[in-house]
């Protein structure tokens, strides 16, 4: 194994800075790099320890209080020290410890999955926000979803706005793309019952049992879910809505069906 590498940078202009802020800002440059970006010490901290590897950690020592948090990184890690001004100007956001890593993309695929007796699994259809999908992922980490499916997506998994949505749940909850046509055959090849969320001819939530294997599916706010999943359905659910707008925004209807599912299951 090689010996951690350490250098220090101070120019905006460094070609690793630069390239830091691409990843940051294009889905085209992390899909052609495979790279990501990580930001903050909790999100990394679950990122690694989901077995993702750290290419290079950025770090600002005047913001972090100390030179390197033990165990943030591999061997062969590139750790680069950047003073507090240059750590001002890449940073996403504020309050994150002062640390940035640019991450290998490792792709999951379904087949990866590994489910538990009773799978609880969140599916979405085209959710085109990265800030829902985080919110999502939060939810069905609080709940101790099995797995969450990201079908036709309409962001990539790894956009910054949704790895800090998500509070590094992206990497705590077992999350993959797939088709709508992939998905279906694999929640039926395994006995999982697919729960759809919409108005039409539908159930109320908490008269459906969720306490079996079950996949609660939902779709875009704006159009719903394509008819590929009604038809694919073993029951369509509905949340009560009592005021005058007819839909909540995803990320809540997940949480409300994803803890009825958990509130069945110990009851």
């Amino acid at each position: 194994m090689t010996a951690m590498r350490i250098e220090t940078i101070t120019s905006a202009q460094n070609p690793k800075i630069k390239n830091l802020l691409l990843l940051q800002e294009k889905s085209k440059a992390r899909r052609e790099q495979g790279l990501f970006v990580v930001e903050g010490r909790r999100e990394l901290e679950h990122c690694l320890e989901a077995g993702f590897r750290a290419r290079t950690v950025f770090v600002c020592p005047e913001v972090m209080g100390e030179r390197w948090p033990v165990g943030a990184g591999h061997d062969d890690t590139l750790v680069v020290e950047i003073p507090e001004a240059l750590y001002r100007k890449v940073a996403y956001r504020e309050g994150t410890e002062g640390i940035l890593a640019e991450v290998e993309v490792r792709e999951r695929r379904l087949e990866d999955l590994a489910l538990g007796e009773r799978p609880l699994v969140m599916v979405l259809e085209s959710v085109e926000k990265p800030g829902n999908l985080g919110a999502v992922l939060r939810s069905a980490d609080a709940a101790r979803a099995d797995a969450v499916i990201v079908c036709d997506p309409l962001t990539d998994l790894w956009n910054p706005n949704l790895i800090r949505a998500s509070i590094g749940a992206v990497f705590t909850v077992p999350t993959v793309c797939a088709s709508s046509a992939e998905t279906i055959d694999w929640l039926k090849a395994r006995g999982i019952r697919i729960l759809t969320a919409q108005l039409q001819d539908s159930s109320w939530y908490y008269d459906t049992d969720m306490t079996g294997g079950t996949a609660l599916v939902m779709g875009t706010e704006s159009t719903g879910l394509t008819d590929v999943w009604r038809r694919a359905a073993d029951a369509h659910i509905r949340i009560p809505m009592l005021g005058r707008l007819d839909s909540l925004n995803v990320s809540v209807s997940a949480a409300i069906l994803l803890f009825e599912a958990v509130r069945q299951r110990n009851s």
